[in-house]
This record gives C-alpha cells, sequence and structure tokens, in this order.
C-alpha cells in the first residue's frame, strides 16, 4: 500500500492499492448512518459493509455526466433528509468522476457540509476527479460551473476497479495521466512513451505506478492552491478545449477523450508561440495517439466550440485563459490570444 497526503482545509490520505471495504469499514466506524451512492447501472458487492452496525442507505444515480444535474442533486438532498442523516454521518461515493463530483458536492451542502469518502472506480476518477475537493455539477452554460470546494476524509484506490473498466474507458483515464506528466512529472511520459496501452493495462504494477506518479502531482498541487486562485489551474491543461468538445458531442466522448483533444490544442497555442519546440508537440501527439486517444476533432464543430471557451473558469471576463507548457514540466499562462491564433490552431487539429 502507498499513501499520499493532501493538505487543503483538512488533512486526508490518498490510500493506494488497498481493499475499499476494508478502508470505508473502518471509517464507518461511530457514525449513525452511511449514505453509499453510486450509479444506477453499478452494483458493487455492500454485504461487508452492510453487516456493520452503521445503518447503510444506498442511492443510485444515473450514469456518468447525465447524473450531474440539478434534478439528481435534488433527489439526493431529499433523500439525505428523509434518511435522516445528520453531520455525524458519512457518505461514501463509489464510482467514477462524474459520481464523485455529484456526491462530493451534496457533501458539501448538506447541512453545510459532512464528512464524505471518494472510492472512484475509473483511471480518471483515481488520479484526478476523487483527488482535490472539487464538487459540483454542470450547467446549461458549461461544465463543472456549480460547486464547493469540501475535501473527503479519505480517497481509497483499490486496483480491483481497474479490471471492471472497458479498453476505451482505461485509456480515457490515460489522459488525465499523461496530463500529470506534461505539467509536472515528465518521468510519466517516459513510461507512457517506452510500452504501449495494452502492456501497461496487463501490466498491474505499472498502472499502479502511474497512478501513484499522476495522484502524488495532483496531491502536492491541491495541497499548495486549495480554492484554485492560480497554482492549481495547471491541472486544467488541455481542458479549456477539452470541456468544450465535451459539452459539443453531448458527452458522447469520454471525458478524458476530450481532454487529449484539448491537450493537442493547447501544445498547438503555445508551439505557434515558441513556447514550446516541435519536439515536444510531436510528443502531445506520439503519446495519446500512441494510447488509442483521439487528437482531432470536426472542422465544422469550431463555431459552436469557439463560443464555449468563454464559459470556461478560467476566463476573466472577456478574456479566455489558457494553461500552456513552456517546456516539459514547466507552465505558463495564455492570456492575449487573437481570433486567428485560436481559429489556426484549431485548424491544425481539426479532421
Amino acid at each position: 500500500m502507498k499513501n499520499l497526503k493532501v493538505k487543503a482545509e483538512r488533512e486526508y490520505d490518498i490510500k493506494i492499492d488497498v481493499q475499499w471495504k476494508d478502508e470505508v469499514a473502518s471509517l464507518m466506524k461511530g457514525r449513525n448512518k452511511t449514505a453509499i451512492i453510486t450509479s444506477s447501472s453499478f452494483t458493487p458487492d455492500l454485504g461487508q459493509l452492510q453487516s456493520l452496525e452503521s445503518e447503510v442507505h444506498v442511492f443510485r444515480t444515473p450514469d456518468g455526466e447525465n447524473g450531474k444535474t440539478f434534478e439528481t442533486l435534488n433527489s439526493l438532498w431529499d433523500w439525505l433528509g428523509a434518511a435522516g442523516f445528520t453531520r455525524s454521518d458519512l457518505v461514501v461515493a463509489v464510482g467514477g468522476g462524474a459520481l464523485t463530483d455529484l456526491a462530493g458536492f451534496a457533501s458539501a451542502t448538506w447541512l453545510r457540509g459532512i464528512d464524505w469518502v471518494a472510492v472512484p472506480t475509473s483511471l480518471a476518477g483515481m488520479v484526478d476527479a476523487a483527488i482535490g475537493g472539487k464538487t459540483g455539477i454542470n450547467s446549461d452554460y458549461g461544465k463543472n460551473l456549480i460547486g464547493a470546494f469540501h475535501s473527503p476524509i479519505a480517497v481509497v484506490i483499490d486496483p480491483i476497479w481497474l479490471k471492471t473498466l472497458s479498453d476505451r474507458d482505461f485509456s480515457a483515464g490515460m489522459a488525465e495521466v499523461i496530463k500529470c506528466g506534461f505539467i509536472a512529472d515528465p518521468k510519466i511520459l517516459e513510461i507512457a512513451s517506452s510500452i504501449n496501452i495494452q502492456e501497461i493495462r496487463a501490466n498491474e504494477q505499472k498502472t499502479l505506478e502511474l497512478i501513484y506518479l499522476a495522484a502524488k502531482v495532483k496531491a502536492e498541487v491541491v495541497s499548495t492552491d486549495f480554492k484554485e486562485s492560480f497554482a492549481r489551474e495547471i491541472l486544467n491543461y488541455g481542458h479549456t478545449l477539452g470541456h468544450a468538445v465535451e459539452i459539443h458531442s453531448k458527452f458522447k466522448l469520454r471525458h478524458g477523450e476530450a481532454v487529449a483533444i484539448g491537450l493537442v490544442y493547447a501544445a498547438e497555442l503555445a508551439s505557434a508561440r515558441s513556447l514550446i519546440s516541435s519536439e515536444v508537440l510531436l510528443m502531445h501527439r506520439k503519446i495519446l495517439t500512441n494510447l488509442e486517444l483521439p487528437i482531432t476533432y470536426d472542422r465544422a464543430a469550431w463555431t459552436h466550440l469557439r463560443p464555449l471557451l468563454a464559459s470556461d473558469k478560467k476566463s476573466r471576463g472577456e478574456i479566455i485563459r489558457f494553461v500552456a507548457l513552456t517546456g516539459l514540466g514547466s507552465t505558463s499562462r495564455l492570456e492575449d490570444l487573437t481570433s486567428d491564433e485560436l481559429d489556426a490552431a484549431y485548424e491544425r487539429i481539426s479532421s
């Protein structure tokens, strides 16, 4: 087992390579009630947990981003109220990144904040969404625009969930791993460049090493800047266009697939400004392609994507801000891009 510590508004552990039910059982001790929040198509075996003294209640949400709505959140609030949840009780989120976003936000807002535990079941959730205390739901105007900062009391990463992922979902999760390599830890890029996606998936220890390295990047960044005042924005590398693509696709693309496209777009912007070399730009394309991730998007979609960029959380007034690389493991901000630069970069990644 490997532990990482996050120091935000509270200190908590990221526990890697553990059995999730054992860890959750220990956190349930002394709680009158425990809410297990999971998705409607997901049926984790809760037998061990249901035999404990804490009264277990289960709430199921719509799958994926379809669950990150006000309607689902309102139903969850009503359910917590009807079940009589108090500040001494516990919420356990068992699912992917969308599920932990929703359950974390419900925990942040119920009684102005109750304890919750993140049990990410997707690779993207393990290295990104479940860590850092950013919780929320989507709006018609953009992704994750409604939310709160509310850290879990623990993040529990059990490799058993990796076996449940489709090849597509595993690849999509690797986009967030690779992002951490570009912004902070080139060792991740070295590993990902040396073997293909099938070899990574077949080697659990190699996968766990990548999870550890990526989670370490996230833990260190959010410990420095919990509420995204500046430093934490680097974790949004590739997400400015990525979120727009995700929304335009009506979430038919996985989050990591959209981010992969956004990573290449951000690299094109930086390359055009001579912030990174052509070799670093090519590295984006090669590694992401090697991981069977998309790196282009529909040319005709740009007229719809362009306005969506303005709703990104990093925007300030009418200024669209991008996280950009200035080298491997080194970042900056682009805040003065012209429409011509934005258009030209998209042209270079469009299909």
